[in-house]
């Protein structure tokens, strides 16, 4: 049974480097920043990742977060690079703008078959781009995760989390999942050997509703799966407050489900958050953009 009143939000991305990041997804990909958000210590659900101190969350996408597939771009102030894990194999959106724009800046692109390339975000995170005019809906078209034992994988995406088969691939080891069929999808691809997600590992995030949240714990419980935050409450400073449970699949892929009332309130697009993040990156001396600045300055 696919849940209707379910959706895919978006995947959480941990970046070292802001300025580049913020370059590669605003002038590259051509996405807007939604909303900027600073928090002065670490989040009780770990959306920063294991860390403690200062950081940022930055939401950016084609559109807004009702009906747009975003990413969420996790800054921890003073951290400036991860290690990369095969875990995250790539989001694949439809812009013949963004592959236009990659050429004009020089950012490094290679065609892996016709009409698809490949480039990377700052940090090794990557990114395919088809070279066509995007839908009408969203243009990112899917979130390709690594699994060790597919049946496995699918069996807890398909059978408990209750997302849809809309591709299946034996030889090519490959599940095609979603939530509906306006949404962005969830691609399982089987690997040999064992998941690392290393210090850089992402989360995706989905909403239902909020009264579903304590019977998916629930669930969870009874079928013997990890929960890494049992529901908890999350304050976002002059913003509305959300329920989230964090879990993780076979492979320990980090699954964050929100209650989708407060998080359609809180995910409200601000007109502001581009400058909220240009001054924040401003105020952050160990932006790398202010170090080279200083540099050229230096030398010259």
């Amino acid at each position: 049974m696919a849940m209707a009143t379910r959706r895919a939000l978006h995947f959480v991305f941990k970046v070292g480097n802001r300025f580049q990041t913020a370059r590669f997804f605003r002038d590259v990909l051509g996405m807007k920043i939604l909303r900027h958000e600073e928090f002065e210590e670490g989040c009780k659900a770990a959306c920063n990742g294991p860390y403690d101190g200062k950081w940022s969350k930055t939401m950016v996408g084609f559109g807004p977060e009702d009906d747009h597939f975003v990413a969420e771009l996790t800054y921890n102030y003073g951290i400036g690079h991860y290690k990369l894990g095969n875990d995250f194999m790539g989001i694949t959106l439809v812009s013949s703008q963004a592959v236009c724009n990659a050429r004009k800046l020089e950012w490094p692109l290679s065609e892996v078959t016709e009409g698809i390339f490949e480039t990377e975000a700052p940090g090794g995170y990557k990114f395919y781009l088809q070279d066509h005019s995007p839908p009408e809906s969203d243009p990112v078209l899917k979130v390709t995760l690594a699994v060790s034992d597919l049946q496995k994988s699918l069996n807890y995406w398909s059978n408990l989390l209750g997302m849809k088969i809309y591709e299946k691939d034996e030889e090519k080891q490959r599940v095609l999942l979603g939530y509906a069929d306006n949404q962005c999808k969830l691609e399982l691809q089987g690997i040999k050997g064992t998941v690392d997600h290393a210090a850089a590992f992402g989360r995706i995030a989905f909403s239902c509703p909020q009264k579903e949240l304590p019977d998916l714990e629930a669930l969870m419980k009874r079928e013997n799966q990890k929960i890494l935050t049992p529901l908890v409450s999350l304050d976002t400073p002059g913003k509305a407050t959300v329920q989230v449970i964090i879990l993780a699949d076979p492979d320990g892929h980090e699954i964050c489900f929100v209650g989708d009332e407060a998080f359609r309130e809180l995910s409200k697009m601000d007109p502001e958050g581009s400058r909220l993040l240009d001054d924040a990156m401003a105020a952050d001396k160990s932006d790398e953009w202010f170090t080279k600045q200083n540099k050229s300055k230096a030398s010259g």
